[in-house]
């Protein structure tokens, strides 16, 4: 009775709302997760040959930049408004918007990465015979890991958060559930929705992190020896 009382008098934290509506959380988490990580796979694909372009290219570097930070200025629904006669009301369409908007954030990071790659490395690298193809894979992309995964996990945890605003033609994921209940003011599932929200881009980011440290071993050896000398 304890739990449907709760339901009733509407609080915030509701044992019974988790108990009842677990299935429907599922469903919106898996949703949420599914939009985010295409928006991301989408957005490293596009973003790379425009980083590349950006660095190779000094004079595309401006309008390559400068289109990426105007995309992200344009508010989300005037974005889906532009993006839905090619689309339709479909998950296609909040995920194209999330990818432009991830675009100046991983295009930025990709090109500071590869920038701050040190010229010795490069010439070295040349040195021993590698062509361009093979110094950027196996020399420019290793030692600009940091700057690019840096990029991924900001990137990554700005699409969690922007995805709830495809809840505006129904493809949100967790969005979903916290405006179907905004206009009633069902508190149990704001807060649900919500805390689910956080979580998914802490762990997003952790996960993120735990693959950085995995691919970039020499940083953690060089932070332990920055640490020894002290």
């Amino acid at each position: 009775m304890a739990g449907r009382d709760c339901l009733v008098t509407n609080d915030w934290i509701c044992g019974e709302y988790l108990r009842s509506r677990s299935q429907e959380l599922i469903d919106a988490t898996v949703q949420h997760v599914g939009i985010t990580a295409a928006a991301v796979a989408i957005g490293l694909v596009v973003a790379f040959p425009l980083a590349l372009l950006a660095r190779s290219r000094p004079r595309f570097a401006g309008p390559v930049l400068g289109l990426t930070t105007v995309l992200y200025t344009i508010p989300s629904l005037a974005m889906f408004s532009l993006l839905l006669p090619f689309f339709g009301l479909s998950a296609a369409l909040v995920v194209t918007g999330l990818v432009l908007y991830s675009l100046t954030i991983l295009v930025r990071n990709m090109v500071a990465g590869l920038e701050a790659v040190p010229a010795e490395a490069r010439e070295a690298a040349r040195g021993m015979g590698y062509g361009p193809a093979r110094l950027l894979w196996e020399v420019e992309l290793p030692l600009a890991l940091p700057a690019l995964m840096a990029g991924l996990r900001i990137a990554t945890v700005s699409t969690v958060a922007l995805t709830t605003v495809g809840s505006i033609v129904g493809r949100g994921g967790l969005g979903n559930l916290i405006e179907d209940a905004l206009p009633s003011f069902f508190k149990a599932q704001v807060l649900t929705a919500s805390v689910l929200c956080v979580l998914l881009a802490v762990a997003a980011d952790l996960l993120l992190l735990g693959v950085q440290r995995l691919l970039t071993p020499w940083t953690r050896i060089r932070a332990a020896g920055s640490r020894g000398a002290h």
